[in-house]
């Protein structure tokens, strides 16, 4: 069965979209740990990270690299945090955090956006693409 991000690379699920390339899609978080807060994933689905093949991993770490520097452009904050933890849907995915305090990477305060406000920063976050 198809994970809900493969549903999402497919367009059976929408997205915020931030960016695409031929192999790798990003989008903002519906359940954010702050304001914009990504995930980008690899469209082929992996469940593990490690699963990846060295040019998959490299490419998915190099797409995140150019996300993080224009979500750290859009979004005010001290940097761009990382993680991987991959337990809640089985399909690599790179969380994408702008953090002021390590409290904004532990996963449990969450940040309530409107649909207007994701569509706002998933535009402007690619206009820093």
């Amino acid at each position: 069965m198809a994970s809900i991000f493969t549903k999402i690379v497919n367009g059976e699920i929408p997205c915020y979209k931030v960016a695409e390339t031929d192999s790798f899609l990003a989008f903002l978080d519906v359940n954010p740990n702050a304001k914009g807060h990504t995930l980008c994933i690899p469209k082929k689905e992996t469940n593990k990270l490690f699963d990846l093949d060295r040019v998959e991993y490299a490419g998915l770490m190099e797409f995140s690299r150019l996300v993080a520097i224009a979500i750290e452009k859009t979004v005010p904050c001290k940097r761009i945090g990382l993680s991987v933890i991959g337990l809640e849907v089985p399909h690599v995915h790179v969380h994408l955090i702008p953090l002021n305090s390590m409290e904004d990477a532990r996963f449990i305060n969450k940040v309530a956006l409107e649909e207007e406000d994701f569509k706002a920063l998933a535009q402007a976050i690619q206009a820093n693409l």
